[in-house]
């Protein structure tokens, strides 16, 4: 496996120095299991995106874009959260998110409630936004449901074990 080149780029505003390239080790300075792991990691990482790429294909069905849907998964399925714990779970800036969330709730998928002390605001689904969700991932499982059908016998039980192996790497990580 060659080594993995990764760039880092500079802020377009910045005029000092140019770019630096960072390179993994090369495969000679890896353990032999550790390079059948990193290639495993690699294969796995690459099939993730891919099968995550291929089922959002269906969100388009919904009418919301991939950030508010996103953002109302991280709601429906996570409960309630205030603004910034949002943008923390997705990873954005809160601005970024107080613009995704304004969108959310001029389309009725979710509501600002005051916390009890009055202080704070906690973002919660709509029963909109909720079934929206429902019916979004019921159509990622539906298409995700026909290709498993397609396999084998001895094809599925050998995924339905991965599934169990690829749970524990997450709990790992």
């Amino acid at each position: 496996m060659p080594p993995v080149k990764r760039e880092i780029r500079p802020d377009p505003k910045a005029t000092t120095a140019p770019p630096t390239v960072h390179t993994s080790p090369p495969p000679e300075a890896i353990p032999e299991t550790d390079l059948a792991a990193l290639e495993l990691a690699d294969q796995l990482h690459s099939a993730a995106i891919h099968l995550l790429r291929r089922l959002r294909v269906r969100d388009s069905e919904s009418g919301v874009g991939p950030a508010q849907l996103s953002a109302l998964s991280v709601l429906v399925f996570g409960g309630p959260k205030s603004l910034g714990e949002l943008a923390d779970a997705e990873q954005v800036r809160p601005p970024t998110m107080s613009r995704i969330v304004a969108g959310l709730q001029h389309s009725g998928l979710v509501r600002r409630l005051a916390t009890e002390d009055g202080r704070r605001i906690r973002l919660e689904a709509t029963p909109k936004g909720v079934g929206l969700m429902w019916e979004a991932r019921e159509r990622r499982v539906s298409s995700l449901a026909t290709a498993v059908a397609g396999l084998p016998e001895p094809a599925r039980q050998q995924l339905h074990q991965a599934v169990r192996q690829l749970q524990q790497v997450i709990r790992d990580l």
